[in-house]
């Protein structure tokens, strides 16, 4: 009826071997996707009382930012696609490539952060295979857009700025489009493997209880390389190459003589804003996405040990890397002066047109005439049921 010494250990062991193989398989879910581990694993300084008391504070904070960021970042990069589209004044190749950034963290906003917040709250994924790798696929797609996007700003800066007379050819409108339109192309090709490098892990979470979760496929592909390969490609080469980009600028713009005579001082500080709003944007998009990328590449590797205090860091830095997608906006609008402008000229221009709106629907009700009248009160009447 009892058992003994032996058999109590050995259960013990094969007990505390299934929650370690869990506990694995949550937490090495991909922070920068929309499957991110709940953490609620034990360690041998923590009890899982702490844990529990984090996930739950976490489970409802979490949401609550991520929906913050949504709300901001829908309305910032839709004035911004909306200010530049409907000004030809501004469509210029800089303007152009910062409505690709724009679409690409519209996009990220749309496919990423909804399901990443649905993975706090509840954290299980159940939303099917299909569904998963389409997510984790496009959470690629748009962060190699955004920061080739860059890439191809600070180069569109150093044409604009080292080779002013030369690059006129080069800068314009037709050939931004092209270069767009390849940078897609390519990143959508190219991370077609992230297609088949996630899978749905099904584990018994409590008793008689089966929850799915989108995970990194350990079995087939090995997650280490693959993580080291999309840090060194989406981080450290793009803005490697930035940063040389930047540093020829500055030494043109501030202490060099420019090809063709000198520019007007008007025009040398004009160069200098834009310059320096692309570069506030670059070093924004590094700062924000740091944290959260060297904390993937650790945990690939198994050297990032899942403690509170660093499970609060990831957390920080994944909102902090989801922040990126909707400040743009907001630096554009203190840094420049143009998007200011026009930001307020949307603005304006809405109030106005309500205004003018109630002012023509007050004249035509105050119209003599039984048909104006009658046409005007039907119209109401059909605005008000919702019928038009």
């Amino acid at each position: 009826m009892f058992q003994s010494e032996e058999d109590l250990s050995s259960s013990s062991a094969v007990l505390d071997r299934a929650k370690q193989n869990i506990s694995q398989a949550l937490c090495d879910r991909l922070l920068t996707n929309c499957s991110f581990t709940s953490n609620r694993n034990e360690t041998d300084t923590e009890t899982g009382l702490d844990l529990m008391m984090i996930d739950k504070y976490i489970s409802i904070i979490v949401p609550i930012f991520f929906g913050i960021i949504v709300v901001v970042g829908l309305i910032g990069n839709a004035l911004v696609v909306i200010v530049v589209l409907c000004n030809p004044q501004m469509r210029s190749t800089t303007n152009l490539l910062i409505i690709n950034l724009a679409i690409a963290d519209l996009l990220f906003i749309v496919v990423c952060v909804p399901f990443t917040a649905w993975d706090y709250a509840l954290s299980y994924w159940p939303f099917g295979l299909v569904c998963c790798r389409i997510v984790q696929y496009f959470i690629h797609v748009c962060a190699y857009a955004s920061i080739y996007t860059l890439v191809l700003m600070s180069l569109d800066r150093f044409l604009a700025v080292v080779h002013p007379i030369t690059s006129m050819s080069i800068r314009t409108e037709k050939n931004a489009y092209w270069a767009i339109g390849a940078t897609w192309i390519t990143v959508l090709v190219l991370c077609i493997p992230a297609l088949f490098t996630y899978n749905i892990l099904t584990e018994e979470r409590e008793a008689g209880q089966f929850f799915d979760y989108c995970l990194f496929n350990f079995t087939d592909y090995n997650h280490g390389l693959f993580q080291l390969c999309f840090f060194i490609s989406s981080y450290v080469v793009p803005l490697t190459l930035a940063f040389i980009l930047y540093m020829l600028m500055l030494k043109r713009l501030w202490f060099g003589v420019v090809p063709g005579g000198q520019m007007s001082t008007e025009s040398v500080r004009c160069k200098k804003r834009v310059t320096r709003l692309v570069v506030v944007v670059v070093v924004i998009f590094a700062v924000c996405w740091m944290p959260i990328q060297l904390v993937l590449v650790l945990k690939s590797f198994n050297a990032y040990p899942m403690r509170s205090v660093n499970i609060v860091i990831q957390i920080v830095g994944q909102v902090l890397a989801y922040m990126n997608s909707c400040v743009n906006p907001i630096l554009y609008a203190f840094l420049s002066e143009n998007f200011r402008k026009a930001f307020r000229k949307v603005i304006a221009c809405n109030t106005s047109n309500r205004q003018f709106s109630n002012l023509t629907m007050r004249n035509d009700g105050e119209r003599t005439g039984g048909e104006i009248t009658i046409a005007s009160h039907t119209k109401l009447t059909k605005l008000t049921n919702g019928n038009v």
